[in-house]
């Protein structure tokens, strides 16, 4: 029995919409269109005084190769995220390009990067292309989100200068890794056995608010070792709590920076 025109229209949408969903799927990798300006300055590396809160080691975390992000930067949610970024002039540019961390905030003629100088010659072929490259200004790019990795590198705690020990606490998480960002911070008193499933200000955990950019903050932290907890989250609406192997101690200091022990590949 020959099918109807509706029955066929039917079968022709939802293979076209299995199809759609197979790609989508293949294609959380891809690489998107845009376009990336580089910072004005003298300086190779990135800002010292970026949007989100690394402050000098904004400028040479990942050996320099940073950048700004316009929509990306995502109020701070996106700091520390790594894309692979490469330009598509096949003049200068390599197949490959290269890894930069977002640290700051900022757009340029429709950009969704402002690259260090550094990574932003870094895309060229050889060390003429990169002068010829950074002449141009603004090129057209490709990029794709990529787990950060950072080698021989903890995530690290850098408490904030502003901190007034023990009545208000804040920190930069420093080395992000994986390729999920992180959604939420929690404090927790060190009590030894800690029941992790149940979160209530019983168990002393605070949540703690995003300032700005990476900065976490709280008041009135809770007392003793702290044990932190962060939760790393996708686009998928994937989520995981990673709690590291080593506390805040209990005499926290402002500037001074606490090693986590702990490395994530989420």
């Amino acid at each position: 029995m020959a099918l109807s025109i509706q029955t066929l229209a039917f079968l022709l949408a939802a293979v076209l919409f299995m199809h759609n969903q197979a790609h989508a799927a293949q294609c959380k990798d891809c690489f998107i269109h845009s376009r990336a300006a580089h910072y004005p300055n003298s300086d190779e590396k990135g800002t010292e005084t970026g949007a989100c809160g690394f402050g000098t080691f904004g400028a040479t975390l990942n050996g320099g190769d940073v950048s700004a992000a316009s929509e990306l930067y995502r109020n701070g949610v996106g700091c520390g995220a790594c894309y692979q970024v490469r330009c598509t002039n096949s003049n200068y540019c390599s197949d490959k390009g290269l890894t930069v961390v977002i640290t700051d905030q900022g757009s340029s003629d429709n950009t969704d990067f402002i690259l260090s100088r550094r990574a932003f010659a870094g895309m060229a072929q050889t060390k003429d292309a990169a002068a010829s490259l950074l002449a141009l200004g603004i090129v057209d790019i490709e990029y794709r989100r990529v787990s950060c990795r950072h080698p021989y590198q903890n995530i690290t705690i850098k408490i904030d200068e502003n901190s007034n020990y023990p009545f208000y606490l804040a920190f930069v998480i420093r080395y992000q890794q994986g390729q999920k960002d992180i959604t939420a911070v929690q404090l927790c008193e060190d009590r030894g056995l800690t029941i992790w499933h149940v979160q209530t200000e019983t168990f002393g955990c605070k949540l703690l608010e995003r300032s700005y950019g990476a900065v976490w903050t709280t008041a009135s932290p809770p007392r003793g070792p702290l044990s932190l907890r962060m939760l790393f989250s996708d686009d998928d609406g994937n989520e995981s709590w990673v709690v590291p192997v080593n506390n805040i101690p209990s005499d926290w200091k402002p500037g001074q920076t606490y090693d986590t022990g702990l490395q994530v590949d989420v």
